[in-house]
């Protein structure tokens, strides 16, 4: 682990980051490396790369692209499919060779044209919140690189979808899906504190996702007010509820019951709010402070060897299943993005 005097300096980030993406690699979660899981990491690794310089974290990304001949996951209609074809993107960009985008392009045009599983049992396509981290910004993504605009007023179109369905205004978050809304009597779930829940991994990934939609968005997009006001509430909302540790439980709204800070969502969390900083959305002498205490927070789970711990498993609410040896590779994703905006701090 870095030592608090290295925790902001260039070289200890770096360092770290290193640590972390090469420890997460040489553990495999047994899971295709072409689906959301390992593609929340890629993210994290071209971020470690971009940050670094590192060849050979470039060089493993180049290597799971040829494995898998660039393919996306199995459903032409489903997010988490295609979360994969950020770092495809990002990749063909740097070496520009058509192959490496042109069977995710084949699949956004089929998402477009043919009506998926997705729409049918859910009546949208994006019908849980973490699906706003892995499409949007792959068709942002596309977008630029192709310079088409139909791709994002897809993504414009399919996230409002989502929004309204899920977003409640009151608590400026995010439920995890249709199933976690409360009605207008009081009835749905709750948590044992009686407030409804607020699973703070599915928040991190909406807000992860927000940076990663505007960075691709033009600034003069028509719509972008829009998600650079969501972005402002969200983050409003979330510096309220992190924990003394620097830490976010992983139930927003009834953080006494869970254990310690959640590694994943808290790792979106501070990669969003670094970032809202770094771009001057956010204001620095009262975000500044909170993202200097989540990175602090974040070090206290990462081990020696590099692997990020108290890492919530694959689920869609806040569970009790975790602990300081639970690791996913996500939970490197969200540190390896976090420390990819704590670089670019300035003091």
């Amino acid at each position: 682990m870095a030592q608090p005097t290295d925790l902001f300096q260039p070289a200890g980030i770096k360092t770290e980051l290193l640590k972390v993406a090469n420890w997460q690699l040489n553990h495999s979660n047994n899971k295709p490396e072409n689906t959301w899981t390992n593609a929340a990491f890629y993210t994290g690794v071209f971020a470690a790369y971009e940050t670094t310089g590192s060849a050979s974290l470039l060089d493993s990304l180049l290597a799971i692209g040829e494995r898998y001949h660039w393919l996306p996951a199995g459903r032409y209609d489903h997010a988490d499919d295609i979360a994969i074809g950020q770092t495809y993107i990002d990749l063909y960009r740097i070496r520009k060779d058509r192959k490496m985008i042109q069977p995710l392009i084949d699949t956004v045009q089929k998402m477009k044209s043919v009506p998926g599983n997705e729409v049918k049992k859910h009546g949208i396509t994006w019908w849980w919140c973490d699906a706003l981290f892995m499409a949007p910004p792959t068709l942002a993504k596309l977008a630029k690189t192709l310079k088409d605009p139909a791709y994002l007023v897809l993504c414009d179109t399919l996230y409002r979808q989502t929004f309204r369905l899920l977003y409640n205004r009151e608590e400026q978050l995010f439920a995890r899906d249709a199933t976690y809304l409360v009605d207008a009597s009081g009835a749905g779930k709750k948590e044992a504190n009686g407030k409804k829940v607020f699973w703070s991994r599915g928040n991190g990934w909406v807000m992860a996702g927000l940076v990663r939609l505007l960075q691709e968005m033009p600034a003069s997009y028509k719509g972008r007010d829009f998600y650079i006001n969501l972005f402002k509430d969200m983050s409003k909302r979330l510096l309220t509820m992190q924990q003394a540790d620097g830490l976010w439980r992983t139930s927003l709204l009834d953080p006494d019951t869970y254990p310690g800070g959640e590694g994943s969502g808290s790792g979106f969390n501070c990669y969003a709010l670094a970032w809202g900083v770094n771009q001057k959305i956010l204001d620095k002498n009262s975000y500044l402070p909170a993202v200097k205490k989540a990175w602090e927070g974040l070090h206290t789970l990462v081990n020696e060897e590099g692997r990020v711990g108290w890492v919530q498993p694959i689920g869609a609410d806040p569970k009790k299943n975790f602990n300081a040896d639970s690791w996913e590779s996500y939970g490197a994703g969200a540190f390896l993005l976090a420390g990819s905006e704590i670089i670019k701090l300035k003091k």
